[in-house]
């Protein structure tokens, strides 16, 4: 995926230029608030090109040349911003603004920063401290599930280049992938690439789903007219009632071949944890289609991952570059409730008891949790704050399993797919530069791979205790995930061994149960995913809602990325940021980038027809060649 706005930028000493950048903005400005007690100060974005103070200031401190995203105009704002959530979205909201001179404080209720994306030191593996011989002090890390960058994914990589990481920036951490292992538990595993065709036969073939050579003509044909279909219809049509039908209905899954619908499952299920049958059209063909232009398009890597744990190769040197800012990083500060006057967010109430007062709040927490902070009071002003507990959530969760031998696979992710528990993988060891982060001297000496798995099905039984995931202790879910690898892993040659496994570490977001509960579910999961489920889309808030001065900086925010994950929160950080903004500024300011989803020109034409045709209340053409092929099956099946 393109990498946009990357130049050579030296890292300054933090500790020293924070309080550096405050004096220096303070004599740019002429006055810093004294009143120190409401943690407010006058801020003015000052632009790192020039020949004020705040420019001698960063060319002597930060080298030259300078990054094109500090060069902008000044904002007076005189206002101060309180983020609640300190995960993607409420990172990248205290980043646009803090980069534009605005003050900002980020309550975050854990430990760490970076939401489900970030990583974790752990001591021993399987999430106890223990004292392993020969075991080195630096520690293993662990993650909610791994990381991964597709080529339509642009905010993310954006924020990503403008945060300084040694001589480079964070952005250089990020390593193109080659290929997919999609492995069967019957027959040969198959490769699919991952990187821009060469040959014509090449293009030809990343044209085709992965799975096509275990399907009929006729369906693989079909899949296509389907995405076509999706190709040419206008945004309104998509949105009004591809939504409000589930991709199994649009694929006409019933009336395909069981192997249609065996990989089309596996395809949606792994990918995000959403059934077809329950999943909305709209998001899923669209995303669908992301991910196929993004291997056809040779100016961006098809798909990259990262060198390193993602805290260590991206969320610890962006709080570091915040910090830098002058942004007030507060871990371990959860947020009881906002207060709430009627019209205003007045303040934010700790658990502590602590209020914290700002003019801007921003509402930066999952799905789940938010609608812990809507009010009675705040759904009246705002209705679209009501409609977030409508918002479904899946399991999607990780294991790591630590290894006494690097097993590679393949220079990419892995798919299992007749996996119950709908798996997905990738061997992380050869992503991740030594010099960096050497697995061989962490843990205990016997590491030498790490192998991190992702599991999207906790409904279906498994294949060693016949439960399905959510009914198992973690260590059965562990034992379960580690069998389905073998058994798809070891069909022609065996690769896993138990032999081979030194520890693992399960998501700790998956919580025992003290009691059992009426469903059987032997544990809960405290950060589930949001889904996009069909006719979820009306119920997704945008970033700037009803309430003066609040936004929301959350993946279930409506945004053009659409699907739960770090781009769509990356970018409701933005569309939050630029709220605010628009409500403050004084004077002409550069909004944050957003980016629409990129199809190609060729069916503009197609869709600005489709478009007067939806205007006249007309289907679209498609859907009438979808009907009389219908109905001369439904005929052909009497005679």
């Amino acid at each position: 995926m393109g990498l946009f706005g990357i130049g050579e930028f030296q890292a300054a000493r933090v500790g020293e230029r924070r309080l550096q950048v405050r004096d220096v903005v303070g004599e740019f400005v002429g006055q810093v608030d004294a009143d120190e007690q409401s943690h407010r100060r006058r801020f003015a974005g000052c632009p790192l090109n020039g020949d004020g103070p705040f420019a001698r200031f960063a060319r002597s401190s930060l080298g030259a040349p300078i990054m094109s995203f500090a060069a902008l105009p000044p904002v007076m704002i005189e206002s101060d911003v309180a983020v609640v959530g300190g995960g993607i979205g409420g990172l990248t909201a205290a980043h646009e603004l803090a980069e534009r001179g605005i003050d900002v404080t980020v309550l975050e209720a854990n430990e760490r920063f970076g939401g489900k994306a970030r990583s974790m030191p752990i001591a021993g593996a399987s999430g106890e401290s223990v004292s392993t011989p020969g075991a080195s002090d630096a520690p293993l890390h662990g993650e909610h599930g791994f990381r991964f960058f597709p080529a339509f994914y642009r905010h993310v990589t954006d924020t990503m280049a403008r945060i300084p990481d040694g001589e480079g920036t964070v952005a250089d951490n990020l390593v193109e992938t080659e290929a997919t292992l999609i492995a069967n538990v019957d027959g040969p595993p198959q490769v699919a690439e991952t990187g821009t065709p060469e040959t014509l036969r090449g293009w030809l073939e990343a044209l085709r789903p992965a799975f096509a050579e275990d399907l009929p003509r006729s369906d693989v044909r079909f899949l296509l007219e389907r995405l076509l279909y999706l190709l040419t219809s206008c945004e309104a049509r998509r949105e009004d009632e591809l939504d409000d039908i589930s991709w199994w209905e649009f694929i006409d899954a019933e009336n395909r071949s069981q192997e249609f619908r065996d990989r089309l499952a596996y395809a949606t299920q792994a990918l995000v944890a959403l059934r077809p049958q329950v999943g909305s059209a709209r998001t899923i063909g669209t995303i669908y289609l992301q991910l196929l232009f993004g291997q056809l398009d040779p100016t961006r890597p098809t798909e990259q991952v990262l060198n390193a744990p993602t805290s260590v190769a991206w969320i610890d040197p962006w709080l570091r570059y915040l910090e830098g800012l002058g942004v007030d990083l507060r871990a371990n500060a959860p947020v009881r409730d906002l207060e709430f006057d009627g019209r205003r967010v007045t303040a934010a109430t700790l658990v502590d008891g602590e209020t914290v007062v700002a003019d801007e709040f921003v509402l930066a927490v999952p799905v789940e949790v938010a609608p812990q902070f809507v009010t009675p009071e705040l759904a009246r002003v705002a209705p679209e704050l009501g409609r977030i507990e409508r918002l479904d959530t899946a399991w999607m969760n990780g294991v790591q399993f630590y290894l006494s031998e690097d097993v590679t696979l393949t220079r990419g992710h892995q798919v299992y797919a007749d996996s119950p528990w709908a798996l997905t993988s990738i061997s992380q060891r050869q992503f991740w530069r030594d010099h960096e982060y050497d697995v061989s001297g962490r843990g205990p000496d016997a590491v030498e791979g790490v192998l991190s798995v992702i599991a999207s099905d906790w409904d279906t039984p498994g294949v060693v205790h016949g439960k399905p995931a959510r009914q198992c202790t973690r260590e059965e879910i562990v034992t379960d995930i580690w069998a389905q690898l073998k058994t798809h892993l070891n069909g022609t040659s065996p690769t896993l061994s138990d032999d081979l496994l030194v520890d693992w570490f399960l998501d700790p977001s998956i919580v025992e149960r003290d009691d059992d509960s009426e469903a059987g579910d032997r544990v809960e999961n405290r950060s589930p995913l949001l889904i996009n489920t069909v006719g979820s889309l009306r119920n997704r808030p945008p970033a700037d809602v009803a309430v003066p001065n609040l936004t929301l900086a959350s993946d279930y925010v409506r945004t053009n990325s659409d699907l739960a994950s770090m781009e769509s929160a990356n970018e409701a950080g933005r569309r939050a940021a630029n709220a605010v903004l628009e409500r403050h500024a004084r004077r002409s300011y550069v909004p944050a980038d957003i980016w629409d989803l990129e199809e190609p020109t060729a069916f503009e034409p197609f869709k600005r027809e489709d478009r007067l045709r939806y205007r006249l209340g007309l289907p679209h053409p498609a859907e009438v060649t979808q009907s009389v092929r219908s109905l001369t099956r439904r005929l052909g099946g009497r005679a």
